[in-house]
């Protein structure tokens, strides 16, 4: 080896950002993500993900941004209808490529952009200098003083109109095939292979078929298949016309070389009147490499810029929770294949101290975590991480008392004093008796509904006329709406621009004449759904004495809620048969039985006493069916007199209207016309009107201080209220409406759960009567069965009096219980 050869650095590597065509396809990927802030950050969240993605795997040296600016471009200039036709960009997408530019900064990217360009131009540019920089360094074998030091350009692109700038290994474009995470990497080979010819000859390949995304029109008549022919023989447009020029005075043999590859006489016509289309449409598709910008690489390398504390800040501020600790594991070059999940177990604890957090007592790590969550309502289930963001320091004891004392300055002391504090340890004893399964039920019921799905599967198939995948989307909606033919009124699609086969689509789907596999794929995927959650899940997760043990996060909601994890036991469908099957293996241990005890209507009775409304607390004083009295004010007929079509109606406004249902909505529940739905509405609010009145004040006040309230103190905190997008408001709005009834409601059951333990050891019947289980309103035990007499009624006693009837206006909480051995007996 030379002395020149061992003196020659290694190649530096820039990644080159094509910041508007990776937003767009992050903010089409993924779901419509919003911050507690009411700020959209789905397609935000996908270009970090992807970020972090590219540090990982490229290992960049440097990063650049290029954007598009909003204008027109010279392209336009010359063709006024370039890229017409293409939607009004969302309101939601213009925001988010806005507050794109913020995440670049603190990550330290530098942005180019020029009026009058588009990206694909200052890329094309800055791909150009370095290419002519890297020449001459080779030529030198140094640098000159102002030259570039010897540069790898890897694209990131989502979209394929910058693999023309592809050059052998020394230019590649990283590009998405689907989603955010499928990506592929051309070089010179990939292209040839995807296109049959190289990157140089794609604006030509573009100048004969057009590109519609951009209205560019090519040759009318000439497709992917024509061009790629054309372009393979005879290389560029101006080659090709050189070729039908000197073709076309063969007099014996006109345009025999085309002929030969199989262009035909129409073909051949298209060309020769279309030359200054194909050679216009060549000129828009041929990105520009002398934008007027000054590019030069930033002083620093990436990794030596990046500042880690200030990118983890702008996750937090987004609410994107998981990326902070895959920063770090990025940055250490640890990428795992997941990232840890935001949970207080004792795993989690051992991570952090492997980072030196040594005194980290796992009990008072969650208490921290509860009492961030009182303050922060929509962190739910906080992590070591979000304790350390929300206080801004990473001193755990520092961090900790920093968020207690904004308990106290927001006033929702009391509710972790006398709610979370002392729920704890009964959540702990729950977890540790855990419910007992009869396994060989479960794996029999296994059995027979893998059988019957086996059965759904032929019938589909059957009807299909073609053996699929059911269970992917996008083979199911060939089936359906391609070889099937179904049409959908009002049909959505997905993110991506797919036919949508979620199963609101595919209940369109049903109720027509010739839709009837659409309710066997339903039927079919109910039963994996039941057979991967719970029936085959089950039976993996028990312990040595076939005992289940879920866990009840405190911090779950963010109504205040718990919620079940490991599995999820307060989604096992109640109403179904299939679901009732399911809990059937919910047994209770022999000389025991099962008891459940169910607040009833317990949501209508809190709106009752909250509002304040006369006639609703009336109704509750009375006693009776709710529905049927409330459809008897709303209709102005005996209560005797109503019918099952008035209760249904009487149902549905009840709980709707506390979930902000509007007109619209309402309607479309009630089955009738928007005159019809709108009266009701009317006569609803008319006969209820301290309710309306209720709900009206909690938007308002909401609105005013940015938070709900519970008849506890709990707080909801809802920052969309303040959004300057009209449906982020409206639907913080929506939300805020039903917070404060929600949260009352899971204020009272975890109360409820307090006073019952207390109970159960003042009582000292620790022995023989277990809390298991907390789903919604409803609390599940286990009851020795000599002692069921007496302790059931108590249970009752305890739960409906939480609260003093008078205190709540008289509206009595009222709780019914049933026993039985299993729990789909009761």
């Amino acid at each position: 080896m030379s002395e020149k050869a061992e003196q020659k650095q290694p190649a530096k590597r820039l990644i080159l950002l094509d910041a508007h065509a990776i937003l767009h396809r992050a903010y089409h990927a993924l779901p419509d993500f919003v911050s507690s802030k009411g700020e959209p950050t789905g397609g935000l969240y996908g270009v970090s993900t992807m970020l972090l993605k590219i540090i990982a795997d490229l290992k960049p040296d440097y990063i650049v941004a290029c954007y598009d600016l909003p204008g027109p471009t010279y392209r336009h200039d010359v063709y006024k209808d370039y890229k017409a036709g293409r939607k009004k960009a969302d309101p939601t997408l213009v925001s988010q490529m806005k507050r794109s530019r913020d995440l670049f900064a603190v990550f330290g990217i530098p942005i180019y952009d020029k009026p009058g360009f588009e990206a694909d131009d200052m890329l094309g540019t800055i791909v150009e200098k370095i290419k002519k920089s890297n020449a001459e360094n080779e030529k030198k074998n140094s640098g000159g003083k102002n030259s570039l030091p010897n540069t790898d350009i890897i694209i990131a692109s989502g979209d394929m109109d910058t693999l023309q700038l592809v050059d052998n290994t020394k230019v590649r474009v990283y590009t998405l095939k689907k989603g955010i995470n499928d990506t592929i990497l051309y070089d010179e080979d990939a292209v040839r292979e995807r296109f049959g010819f190289g990157p140089e000859l794609l604006p030509d390949y573009k100048g004969l078929r057009g590109d519609p995304s951009d209205n560019i029109i090519g040759i009318a008549g000439i497709g992917e298949k024509t061009a790629t022919i054309l372009i393979k023989t005879f290389g560029t447009i101006e080659d090709i016309y050189k070729a039908l020029a000197k073709d076309r005075k063969d007099k014996k043999f006109p345009y025999k070389k085309f002929k030969e590859v199989g262009i035909t006489d129409r073909i051949i016509n298209l060309l020769e009147e279309g030359q200054e289309e194909a050679e216009f449409s060549k000129m828009l598709a041929t990105i520009r490499r002398d934008a007027p910008i000054d590019f030069s690489l930033p002083q620093q390398t990436f990794r030596d810029g990046l500042d880690v504390a200030k990118v983890k800040a702008f996750f937090t501020e987004l609410d994107f929770r998981t990326l902070g600790a895959r920063l770090d594991q990025v940055m250490a070059g640890k990428v795992a294949g997941k990232t840890a999940t935001a949970s207080m177990s004792a795993k989690k604890v051992k991570e952090e101290k492997e980072k030196g957090f040594q005194n980290i007592d796992p009990l008072e790590l969650e208490k921290t975590a509860i009492a961030l969550w009182l303050v922060k309502s929509d962190l739910t289930n906080p992590s070591l991480d979000d304790i350390y963001n929300f206080a801004g320091i990473d001193n755990f004891t520092k961090a900790r008392e920093i968020i207690f004392a904004e308990l106290e300055k927001r006033h929702v002391k009391k509710v972790y004093d006398d709610i979370e504090l002392p729920l704890m340890p009964v959540v702990q004893k729950m977890k540790k008796r855990g419910i007992r399964i009869d396994v060989e039920y479960l794996c029999a019921l296994s059995r027979e509904y893998h059988a019957e799905s086996d059965k759904l599967e032929k019938k589909i198939w059957d009807i299909a006329g073609v053996e699929f995948n059911i269970s992917s989307p996008k083979q199911l909606g060939e089936i359906l709406f391609d070889k099937l033919g179904l049409v959908v009124k009002n049909a959505k699609k997905t993110g991506g621009g797919a036919r949508s086969t979620k199963e609101s689509e595919l209940a369109k789907i049903a109720e027509m004449a010739d839709g009837g596999i659409a309710k066997l794929i339903l039927d079919y995927r109910e039963l994996q759904k039941l057979l991967g959650t719970y029936i085959d899940t089950i039976p993996t997760q028990v312990d040595g004495e076939s005992r289940l043990h879920t866990t009840l996060v405190q911090a779950g909601t963010t109504t205040g809620r718990m919620s079940s994890i490991n599995p999820n036991l307060q989604n096992i469908p109640i109403k179904t048969e299939l679901g009732k099957r399911i809990r059937r293996a919910f047994v209770a241990d022999r000389g025991f039985i099962l008891a459940s005890f169910d607040y009833s209507q317990i949501e209508l009775r809190v709106a009752a006493f909250l509002s304040g409304d006369k006639r609703l607390i009336e109704i509750f004083k009375n006693g009776g069916d709710v529905h049927s009295a409330v459809a008897s004010a709303v209709f102005g007929v005996p209560e005797e007199k109503v019918d099952r079509e008035m209760r249904r109606r009487a149902k549905v406004i009840n709980f709707g209207v506390m979930y902000g249902m509007g007109v619209n909505a309402l309607r479309a529940n009630l089955g009738t016309d928007r005159a019809s739905a709108q009266q009701f509405y009317n006569d609803y609010f008319k006969t209820f009107s301290g309710l309306a009145t209720y709900l009206d004040q909690v938007k308002a006040e909401t609105a005013r201080r940015g938070y709900t309230e519970t008849f506890f103190g709990r707080r909801r905190y809802f920052e969309g209220i303040k959004s300057k997008l009209p449906f982020i408001r409206a639907m913080a709005e929506r939300m805020a409406i039903n917070a404060p009834i929600q949260g009352t409601e899971a204020d009272i059951i975890k109360l409820a759960m307090i006073d019952v333990d207390r109970y159960i050891e003042s009582e000292k019947l620790g022995a023989d009567v277990f809390m298991l289980l907390q789903v919604h309103d409803e609390l599940l035990f286990e009851i020795r069965g000599s002692n069921v007499e007496m302790v059931a009624p108590k249970i009752k006693a305890i739960m409906e009096n939480v609260i003093d009837p008078a205190k709540i206006k008289g509206v009595k909480c009222v709780v019914e219980y049933a026993v039985g051995k299993n729990w789909s007996e009761i």
